[in-house]
């Protein structure tokens, strides 16, 4: 989609269509004063309250009025949220350019948004449809119009969100496709599309060779090759802490031998949505030009079943040099995360955010609105928090503590992967993490809920690409 900054009027674009929103106990701006809105809400077709939209036309155009709600309430995801709802309107109707009137004095921050929510909401995932014969015209172009300069902001959001629609095509494609060896292949995309990004995608042997126990016993399962992925982003000038991303990347999680029942198989494909959104963040922080280092690391493999899958009572040993006894095979990801947490710290990174589909108890815990976030440093998950509240990927911190870290305890080995009850699920998996951290600040994002399926307006259905906005404004945050 073509997204453009203009401080033109509306009315002077060549979009079909403007939109313009108007807050709780205002009227419409005074320059589109001569265009039929007013009365639109003077004979109570349109309302001010939050998302009620009015369609009508005049000059040639449509324009559509939409409620803000009020003033004091309005953030950078509520327009988030509206940009959604006006472009699933207008998308019906056949829209090819809209324009946005920017509401006056807002900012940057929700001209961001205002781009990212219609980007988001104009996202289709159908490579894999026949196209039909009477195709409905689509959303081709962008305008954002304010009296001020918000070309940067424009810019910036046009990124993320093709950052966030990025990963969301990673995740929603089918295990058959989106591989460990293809999601190497994207790294190495980014690496050869920014000077300032470098990859290495490592296989089987060298994860074995590596002394990567537990992330080559997931792998094991399957004939897939497993990947595990580097990479830098390092441009000239930038300095501060080295920030270390690790992202869990199961392509499909059949949940080996203590398998899955078929039904909860199904959307197994998005277990990689974590590696996924730190793939394209890091790809969205070099489009920036963030000075920032990055270090990400993604573990990807398959959790099949074959003749050398790991067993329930196996003894792993893990590149820390502890060892973890399997209790249940389907709690795979924090296996493969272990290593990985282990590669980052060894790989120099100063502070560490890792972002994995973990556990179900996540969802059962808070629902489809916040993600887990779960950490040793108070100071770091305080600014991950603050980085999901400015970026409207919102995050819930759960506690760590000394009983529920006995709980992951062995007997045979150092560690297990799961514990016997089903008691404090994310919470445990987030103590065994723990472990592996070294002395590097650290916070765990458990995006089960969040990761597909969210409901939001701006990605109601399949992979939501939750996790990229947050890791960049923290990225953002720490340039």
């Amino acid at each position: 989609m073509d997204v453009i900054a203009t401080t033109a009027p509306p009315r002077d674009t060549d979009a079909d269509t403007v939109v313009v929103g108007v807050f709780e106990g205002k009227d419409v701006a005074h320059d589109l004063e001569g265009a039929p809105l007013q009365g639109l809400l003077e004979t109570g077709e349109a309302r001010r309250s939050f998302e009620h939209v009015a369609l009508t036309h005049a000059e040639g155009k449509r324009w559509l009025l939409i409620g803000l709600g009020e003033r004091d309430a309005f953030d950078a995801e509520r327009a988030r949220v509206l940009a959604a709802v006006a472009a699933g309107h207008l998308d019906a109707l056949g829209t090819r350019s809209l324009c946005w009137e920017v509401p006056h004095h807002v900012g940057a921050d929700v001209v961001e948004a205002l781009v990212e929510g219609t980007l988001l909401a104009a996202y289709r995932f159908d490579r894999f449809r026949r196209p039909p014969e009477d195709a409905p015209a689509r959303l081709e172009r962008l305008v954002l119009s304010d009296h001020h300069d918000v070309g940067e902001a424009v810019a910036a959001g046009r990124v993320i969100g093709e950052a966030q629609n990025a990963a969301r095509d990673l995740a929603n494609a089918p295990a058959n496709v989106m591989t460990p060896t293809a999601l190497g292949e994207r790294a190495r995309e980014l690496a050869a599309e920014h000077d300032a990004i470098t990859a290495t995608v490592e296989g089987r042997a060298a994860i074995e060779g590596r002394g990567m126990g537990a992330f080559a016993a997931v792998a094991r399962g399957s004939e897939a090759e497993p990947a595990l992925i580097t990479l830098r982003y390092e441009p000239e000038g930038a300095s501060g802490p080295l920030l270390g991303l690790v992202g869990k990347a199961v392509t499909f999680d059949s949940g080996g031998l203590s398998i899955k029942p078929a039904a909860s198989m199904v959307a197994m494909k998005f277990d990689m949505a974590g590696g996924a959104a730190v793939l394209e963040a890091v790809g969205a922080i070099a489009r920036l030009r963030l000075p920032v280092r990055v270090l990400a690391v993604v573990g990807a493999t398959e959790n099949l079943i074959n003749g050398s899958a790991m067993r329930p009572g196996d003894i792993l040993h893990t590149k820390a040099g502890l060892t973890i006894e399997v209790n249940n095979t389907d709690a795979e990801g924090r296996l493969v995360l272990a290593d990985c947490l282990t590669h980052a710290v060894e790989e120099g990174a100063e502070r560490l955010v890792d972002v994995a589909t973990l556990t179900g108890a996540i969802l059962s815990a808070l629902g489809r609105t916040h993600a887990g976030l779960l950490g040793d440093d108070d100071a770091w998950c305080e600014a991950v928090a603050e980085a999901g509240r400015r970026s409207g990927e919102i995050v819930w911190r759960l506690p760590l503590h000394a009983e529920t870290a006995e709980l992951v305890k062995g007997t045979v080995g150092d560690l297990v992967n799961a514990v016997e009850s089903r008691v404090a699920g994310s919470i445990t998996a987030a103590e065994l993490l723990q472990r592996f951290t070294g002395d590097v600040p650290w916070a765990h994002l458990d995006i089960v809920g969040v990761g597909w399926d969210s409901g939001k307006a701006y990605a109601p259905k399949g992979a939501s690409g939750w996790g990229v906005r947050i890791l960049v404004e923290l990225a953002r945050a720490l340039a």
